[in-house]
């Protein structure tokens, strides 16, 4: 079993900057996927990107040179830096995470992923 914790989200104006948080847990020690998904109103579930066993992974085209991901693998965490936001960046971020010998896609986290609570970023003026 892998429990995934994400902190972070809020409020921010365009252009602005915002940096979210994420760690996983398991019962035993694992190799870790982690990735990062947003959901914004009207629209299709996105994959940002993510890592595995601490290496990056890919980076979605639509927000490649104004996000990035860093990753602490030996904490099991991850962290999505955005910056320069737009109002079109408004989403619940969801950061997910697994323990199979498989290394990440797209796809993968819907079929061994564990799943954060979601976190809110509205960018507004």
């Amino acid at each position: 079993h892998v429990h995934v914790v994400q902190s972070g989200g809020g409020w921010v104006q365009p252009g602005g900057s915002m940096t979210l948080s994420c760690a996983a847990s398991g019962d035993s020690v694992c190799t870790f996927a982690m990735a990062w998904y947003r959901l914004a109103p009207e629209k299709e579930q996105e994959f940002l990107g993510g890592t595995f066993d601490g290496e990056i992974m890919a980076i979605a085209d639509s927000v490649k040179g104004r996000f990035s991901i860093s990753t602490d693998n030996a904490k099991n965490a991850s962290s999505l830096q955005m910056t320069r936001l737009t109002l079109e960046d408004t989403a619940v971020h969801y950061c997910t995470a697994y323990c199979r010998n498989v290394p990440l896609t797209p796809e993968t986290p819907a079929r061994f992923g564990s799943w954060g609570r979601g976190s809110q970023v509205t960018v507004s003026s």
